[in-house]
């Protein structure tokens, strides 16, 4: 990561954290209400091949302790009807702000992933971590909803795992590639224009 490409995030980190503070309390408020504690959910990703991280969410399904692996049909009757308005705004993911400021994701990069794909397929994911982990990316821009699609027809977890570790992880290091490959902060700045976009056409 270079320096500026580290100072625009902390910038730009520091002013979301102060300007959607009150948005955060109010979304505390409804989950404390509507779904109780834990309000927040941190999970392992991994920064690099060797290096973990706890990542920040607002809790957006029914705890179950034997929770693992990505989200897909199987997981879909655990979403609770305040997670899919925070899925849908991506409101779930505004503690990453946390993320950012700490140094362990940037605003724009390939999405952390589980250390259980890291360990499967090292070659390639030694490669997209060279890119630090974003919030938001072009992978994330493009292929999100077609890998919503795939997982959401999925009946277990078996085959949720088997369907987004050959057909997801590879078309979205393809894209993490090509984002490494042309990374610069005009880059960064139009990607994170197209997710706000998004996220304000959904709303």
């Amino acid at each position: 990561m270079t320096p500026a490409k580290r100072m625009l995030d902390l910038a730009l980190a520091l002013v979301l954290s102060i300007v959607l503070a009150p948005v955060l309390v109010a979304l505390i408020a409804v989950l404390w209400a509507t779904s109780g504690r834990p309000i927040f959910y941190a999970a392992e990703r991994m920064r690099a091949p060797d290096r973990p991280f706890r990542l920040w969410k607002l809790r957006t399904m029914t705890v179950v302790d034997t929770d693992s692996g990505v989200s897909g049909g199987d997981k879909a009757s655990r979403i609770t009807p305040a997670g899919r308005l925070l899925r849908k705004t991506r409101a779930d993911e505004i503690p990453q702000l946390w993320n950012v400021l700490k140094g362990d994701m940037s605003f724009v990069g390939p999405r952390p992933p589980l250390r259980s794909y890291v360990e499967r397929r090292p070659d390639l994911y030694a490669r997209v971590l060279r890119s630090r982990p974003g919030i938001t990316g072009l992978a994330t821009l493009r292929y999100h909803r077609h890998e919503e699609r795939l997982l959401a027809r999925c009946r277990d977890a078996a085959e949720t795992d088997r369907v987004y570790l050959r057909r997801c992880v590879p078309q979205k290091a393809r894209l993490d590639l090509i984002y490494q490959e042309n990374r610069t902060l005009c880059f960064d700045l139009a990607l994170m224009w197209q997710t706000a976009a998004g996220v304000l056409r959904r709303r």
